[in-house]
């Protein structure tokens, strides 16, 4: 990697950190070295077997390390066993990552809230309950072709170490998840988790690796950085053992991996627009509505984040909204949750140009939204919303937050415009309310987003009440989509010339 894309890389982590919390002005520390390797002898757990008696300066580690290019060589040596061992092996790291995901998704999804405060309980649950939808080692088949001039078949086969980079919104469900994905292809993957949910994923990925290892032998298929800093982050892209980046986060650190010089699957940004025209049943929009955009207080990427709505059913569409249980503010109510949740530059005012969301509202409670906006909220209500103009900036950001904003439109065409204008051209998810199938085609092809969804709530997207399968890596800028086990792959074709056919 040439020294201006380190540097590049290392100011764009450092923005991006910035934003989240950690202070810009100091640097991280340098790393740590490593620590010895725990004994393997007696009743640990690890065989007895010494580690220079298994050919391994890694033993002991069960994933994770100080050292990023410790982390590194130990998932490298870990494929090169998965290779040997074979489809079998795949199955079976597949089988327990699905199978601990669901076992401790109580308990994981408590201590990931409880580290990074932000989000529901119930449904950081039910995110690792759901990993069992994710795509495994049946997505790995083989594409044949025969003729009269012989045998073609073409495979897909794994990159070796792929090196991963983790949200904060949902730590262990994504890490989870990408396991699934990448060692059902038969890639090993290091993980540079974010540094405000790195000590919950450190958890889960020691419990995967010691499962994984009393099963098959491999300890170290899944690693990661305990305490993760732009610094591990580049040496992790540097690596001469990565091969493919995969990266789920915000437009920063998805600009520092598109810039190292390898090939890279980006998971980016979304600001998923809805439009909810006169010919929809308003009942099941107003619930579809509010399940999507209080989805983990709205924290998923391709959460229904601002609505707009035909201006002869707006009206409608709120009172429904409202007897489902969310909450309407009040115009005033509204100006002081928006100066509460955004900061503006000095003498710019509200200008959504100059806005950017508060980090202390994102993914909080709708209680700690309504506190701002200086109202008392029912109990069991989750989701606020609001009328506002389509340059607002809860419009115009993505925010994260359990509250929406309502925009009425006169037409389909202005509809569109605006969805366009709010969707920013991340290319990431839009959703439609309607029963005319022309206004569904007309929106789906102006848009051209990865996930186009009519009449569900935005996790009908991904199989949860809707047809097909989960990820929450969803590769926008680079265009891969929704991942699976194929995406961490490379296309390898052999033939054999030859009359081989025997009809």
């Amino acid at each position: 990697m040439s020294a201006v894309n380190e540097t590049l890389i290392r100011d764009i982590v450092s923005e991006v950190l910035g934003r989240l919390g950690t202070p810009a002005a100091s640097k991280p520390a340098a790393i740590a070295a490593a620590p010895a390797p725990v004994p393997t002898s007696g009743n640990c757990g690890c065989g007895g077997a010494s580690s220079r008696a298994n050919g391994s300066g890694f033993r002991g580690r069960f994933g994770v390390f100080q050292d990023a290019a410790e982390a590194c060589l130990a998932a490298h040596e870990s494929f090169l066993q998965l290779q040997q061992k074979g489809v079998a092996a795949r199955r079976k790291i597949e089988e327990i990552v699905k199978t601990l995901a669901e076992k401790n998704a109580a308990e994981w999804g408590r201590i990931e809230l409880e580290e990074t405060k932000i989000g529901r309980l119930d449904h950081k649950i039910e995110k690792l309950q759901i990993i069992k939808l994710v795509p495994g080692v049946d997505w790995i088949r083989p594409d044949a072709r025969s003729g009269d001039h012989g045998i073609t078949l073409e495979e897909y086969t794994p990159f070796g170490v792929i090196g991963a980079v983790t949200p904060s919104t949902h730590s262990i469900p994504t890490l989870s998840g990408n396991i699934v994905n990448i060692c059902a292809a038969g890639n090993a993957v290091v993980f540079n988790p974010h540094p405000s949910a790195a000590r919950c994923a450190a958890t889960a990925v020691r419990v995967y690796n010691e499962a994984i290892y009393r099963e098959t032998g491999i300890e170290n298929i899944a690693t990661i950085i305990e305490k993760p800093s732009m610094e591990s982050f580049a040496a992790m892209c540097q690596h001469e053992a990565v091969r493919l980046l995969l990266v789920t986060g915000g437009p920063g650190v998805v600009k520092a991996a598109m810039q190292t010089g390898k090939r890279a699957v980006c998971a980016g940004p979304g600001n998923p627009p809805v439009y909810v025209d006169d010919t929809a049943c308003m009942k099941r929009a107003a619930r579809a509505i509010i399940q999507g955009a209080s989805y983990d207080n709205n924290l998923l990427c391709i959460g229904e984040k601002e609505v707009f709505a035909l201006e002869n059913i707006a009206d409608k569409l709120m009172s429904e909204m409202e007897r489902n249980g969310a909450v309407k503010l009040t115009s005033s109510q509204l100006e002081a949750l928006t100066k509460a949740a955004f900061t503006f530059k000095e003498g710019q005012g509200g200008g959504c140009a100059h806005a950017s969301v508060n980090k202390d509202f994102i993914g909080k409670d709708p209680s700690v939204l309504a506190q701002a906006a200086g109202i008392a909220l029912p109990p069991g209500t989750q989701l606020l919303f609001a009328e506002t103009g389509a340059d607002h900036p809860f419009v115009e950001e993505e925010q994260m937050m359990p509250f929406l904003p309502i925009v009425r439109v006169k037409s389909l065409e202005e509809g569109i415009r605006r969805s366009l204008d709010a969707e920013h051209g991340y290319k990431h998810t839009s959703i439609i309310h309607s029963h005319d199938v022309e206004a569904m085609t007309a929106m789906g092809r102006a848009l051209d987003t990865t996930l186009f969804i009519k009449n569900g709530p935005c996790m009908a997207g991904l199989g949860l009440g809707g047809e097909g399968y989960l990820s929450f890596s969803i590769a926008t800028p680079t265009g891969e989509g929704v991942s699976n086990p194929r995406t961490f792959t490379r296309v390898r074709r052999c033939v054999m010339v030859d009359n081989l056919r025997i009809y």
